[in-house]
């Protein structure tokens, strides 16, 4: 690691910071972000061919090179983001984003914003125009919230922030690619193995040869030589491959626009999703030691949602979960663009039909669990002891929304719902479905809201405890948590119930001050004082 003291100039003076371009930990983080980006364009890619029926040559002529270029765009503002950082504070050990589609974003404008409309009118060019105005009202909200988020930031705890992100991570960025691992767990765990010696340890590999480098072709390797892959299928989508240059699809992003309405049910609280999200992925950078302006991260975010939607992509881009990973990794300024201009790249290319059938999965999203395993141990290790507690409780929304998903998953290749089964055959399973997704509507925002109820019930700050409890009801009498959809009075019970833990902790506020307890060996009290 580079040492920040500067030595004096001849006249005296510190001599100016010397930032360099590219450094060995860049190669590592580089590879390590292009392979979870690459997972998530390849899962994009055969959501939208398999799912929706957008034909294959306008997701690999259209849809990806307008992914490309906000990859190419937000990661290069990233890296000036960084840069700037870097000279600000006089030091050369900041790390950049990472910048990249968002996964859950993926799985939300498929399933929920263009599948029930390519089913309803057979057309998949209007479930896909539909993913364009949702994709540019997720890019304007995020914006809005550009100007309140710091706010937010500011009187939200930071159990409650690296709790929440926490929960998205260890559910939606690392649970799929354990089960992918495990299906295939003669690839998997041996890459597994590889990332986690080289990230987590001091050993390094002879020559220091990128790990995530090694890890994928020790997989690949693997994958191939025991069968896994397809010679034949190589051939087939080599067939496909075409040179896409992005052009402009306003008229597909108009004729979203044009019947608006009844996506806001989805694009708002998945606005309001981004840019908590974003919001939390900054606090984990500051935590990591890199303290970045959420404002232009958040008015970036938003940018390139926008210009995305206008390009034809439905998948908006965002600031990846995982900063700290890449930090640890030696990733510095330029690992980031590095990472999206190779990305873009292929996607202008039309590489990704090819790469699906060179690389096995199983061999990719190891990386990604590693994420999930750093930021959920980072959840616990960047706030005080005492804060545990909120720090699980920021969790358990997302890890609700995650296990709604799945119900329904299944019960849909069954060819069924949840309102079909019925809430009561369910229960007789010992599926509590109802309760869950109503824990689950609006994770992120539900998350920061219950993990900052109790981190102030912890530090025995009752009145704010009950201020909290307050806005909870607030959002849940519209709809943006524990909801179904935006709109009056969406969960009035769940509502009440926010209203009652606050008057509980008002009246606490009145209880008589404890004593305060003698000093004690067993006692880390440093731990336990407040951020």
């Amino acid at each position: 690691m580079s040492v920040d003291t500067k030595l004096p100039d001849e006249t005296g003076s510190a001599a100016p910071l010397s930032l360099p371009w590219w450094t060995r930990g860049d190669t590592n983080a580089f590879f390590g972000l292009s392979f979870n980006i690459l997972v998530n364009v390849l899962t994009l890619t055969t959501l939208s061919i398999a799912v929706v029926k957008i034909p294959s040559g306008d997701v690999l002529g259209t849809v990806l090179p307008a992914l490309g270029v906000a990859l190419v765009l937000g990661n290069l503002y990233y890296m000036v983001l960084a840069r700037r950082l870097a000279r600000r504070e006089d030091r050369d050990t900041v790390t950049a984003l990472p910048y990249g589609p968002s996964v859950p974003h993926m799985f939300i404008v498929v399933f929920v914003v263009m599948l029930p409309i390519y089913l309803k009118t057979n057309d998949p060019m209007k479930a896909w125009s539909a993913g364009l105005a949702w994709a540019f009202m997720i890019g304007v909200i995020v914006m809005i919230g550009a100007f309140v988020g710091p706010f937010i930031r500011k009187i939200t705890p930071r159990a409650a922030m690296l709790g929440t992100l926490a929960g998205i991570s260890i559910t939606f960025i690392a649970m799929r690619p354990a089960a992918q691992m495990w299906e295939a767990a003669w690839i998997g765990l041996p890459v597994l193995a590889i990332i986690l010696i080289g990230f987590f340890t001091d050993v390094k590999l002879p020559g220091n040869v990128p790990i995530g480098l090694v890890a994928l072709l020790v997989g690949t390797a693997i994958g191939w030589i025991g069968g896994y892959m397809s010679v034949p299928d190589v051939s087939a989508a080599a067939h496909d491959i075409a040179l896409g240059l992005p052009d402009l699809r306003l008229h597909l992003l108009f004729d979203g626009l044009g019947n608006l309405a009844p996506l806001l049910a989805t694009a708002i609280p998945l606005g309001v999703y981004n840019f908590t999200e974003a919001m939390s992925n900054v606090e984990s950078a500051a935590a990591a030691g890199d303290n970045y302006n959420l404002r232009s991260v958040l008015l970036a975010d938003g940018f390139g949602a926008i210009i995305g939607s206008g390009f034809g992509s439905p998948f908006p881009p965002a600031v990846y979960i995982g900063h700290p990973g890449w930090k640890d990794a030696g990733g510095r300024t330029g690992y980031s663009l590095a990472s999206g201009a190779i990305i873009g790249l292929m996607c202008f290319l039309g590489l990704f039909g090819v790469l699906a059938t060179i690389l096995p999965i199983p061999a990719i999203v190891p990386i990604l669990l590693y994420i999930g395993l750093l930021i959920g141990a980072q959840a616990f290790q960047a706030v005080p002891r005492l804060h545990a507690v909120a720090v699980v409780a920021a969790l358990l929304p997302n890890l609700a929304e995650w296990g709604v998903g799945q119900i329904d998953n299944a019960l849909s290749a069954a060819g069924t719902t949840a309102d079909k089964v019925g809430a009561a055959a369910l229960g007789q399973a010992g599926v509590v479905y109802d309760g869950l997704k109503t824990l689950g509507s609006g994770a992120v925002l539900a998350g920061l809201v219950l993990g900052t109820m109790v981190t102030f019930i912890l530090e025995k700050r009752f009145r704010a405890a009950a201020v909290a409890s307050v806005v909870g009801a607030g959002l849940a009498f519209i709809g943006l948590i524990h909801a179904s959809e935006v709109g009056w009075a969406a969960a009035p019970k769940v509502a009440l119930g926010y209203l009652f833990f606050g008057v509980v902790c008002l009246a606490c506020a009145f209880l008589p001050k404890p004593a305060p307890e003698p000093a004690s060996d067993t006692l880390d009290t440093g731990e336990a004082e407040s951020t």
